[in-house]
């Protein structure tokens, strides 16, 4: 069990099941004529699957600029999110 959380592979398996989420809003939508547009779901969830990178890098030993870096684009994909939902708000 320790070598699924020190591999990294518990992180692959956690940004399959946010693909699953995105796949099932985004065909709920389809299916139903409302919910989320897409573009609206990936935005959503786009920062949190980011991040679940850079806990994969850290659980891998990658370098600190890796790990940064995935953290920066992180914060990128949020205030990208931020910003269109105040966009929506107001």
């Amino acid at each position: 069990m320790a070598a699924l959380f020190a591999s990294g592979r518990v992180i692959d398996l956690i940004l399959v099941l946010v693909v699953l989420e995105a796949l099932a809003l985004i065909g709920w939508r389809r299916v139903r004529g409302h919910g989320l547009a897409t573009g609206d779901v990936i935005l959503m969830l786009l920062p949190g699957a980011i991040l679940m990178l850079a806990i994969r890098a850290a659980l891998t030993d990658a370098g600190w600029p890796i790990i940064g870096g995935w953290l920066a684009v992180a914060l990128v994909a949020h205030l990208a999110d931020l910003r269109r939902r105040w966009r929506q708000a107001g």
